[in-house]
């Protein structure tokens, strides 16, 4: 879980501090479409939904762009349909990478994905080759200024989480998927500030990834991650931090 912590926090960095923030509201205004179609528009009513609304308002999408997405998937605006795609397969070093997509166009996607994966010294897979290794889980990460170890500790007993985490930066909560939405209910109304709030597929186990295979490793993350249908990329590297550092500035 480490490892994915470390990606994580850097791309949250990231989103804020480069060019890629218009990329980053593309994103997040996809799924809150497809979260509204899929839910209704009511964000109360729709834990999925109001999951993407609070990450587009904590990247600072405007309200007007919010409210004309979730019309979008209800239907009272036209719009694009977009279909939920899941690929697996190999990047260097034997590494197992899960990308989640949300395309209007599958052949486009998974061809783009395929190049990149082969362009990065990796391999597409088959469906079922590397998603045993990942278990679903809801992920709450908590920005370690708002509270001390023993106060989130105390937290993590009352709300009954299912597991936790301590990183650099966050604390992190794990749940089972079926409980997010009520966990979440629970953390707001505890008026619990998130950084980060997301249904993540983290690895059962980690691969040793060596210095001199890092960088290809993290170049394909970026690549994927910069793709305009992908949602989401989980692998289950071990990269050491200072290594990690040095690769991602």
């Amino acid at each position: 879980m480490a490892g994915h912590s470390k990606w994580a926090q850097i791309k949250r960095k990231k989103a804020v501090t480069d060019a890629r923030r218009g990329q980053l509201w593309t994103k997040l205004l996809k799924e809150v479409t497809v979260a509204a179609r899929l839910g209704g528009g009511d964000p109360d009513g729709n834990p999925r939904l109001r999951t993407a609304v609070q990450e587009a308002r904590s990247s600072n999408v405007p309200n007007d762009n919010i409210d004309r997405a979730i019309k979008r998937g209800t239907g009272e605006l036209e719009g694009v349909s977009y279909e939920e795609v899941t690929y697996e397969g190999y990047g260097p070093g034997g590494v197992a990478i899960l990308v989640e997509v949300l395309t209007d166009n599958r052949n486009r996607s998974v061809a783009e994905i395929r190049h990149l994966f082969s362009k990065s010294g990796g391999n597409l897979g088959e469906n079922g080759c590397v998603a045993w290794m990942f278990d679903k889980k809801g992920l709450f990460a908590v920005d370690k200024t708002q509270m001390s170890e023993e106060e989130f500790m105390e937290l993590a007993l009352e709300i009954e989480a299912e597991d936790i985490s301590i990183e650099e930066e966050t604390y992190e909560i794990y749940s089972q998927p079926e409980l997010f939405g009520a966990l979440q209910e629970e953390l707001e109304q505890r008026q619990v500030s998130l950084v980060a709030r997301e249904l993540a597929m983290l690895p059962q186990n980690q691969i040793k990834v060596e210095a001199d295979k890092a960088p290809q490793v993290l170049r394909l993350m970026e690549a994927l991650e910069d793709q305009e249908d992908v949602q989401h990329v989980w692998a289950n590297f071990d990269i050491d931090a200072d290594v990690l550092a040095s690769q991602m500035g």
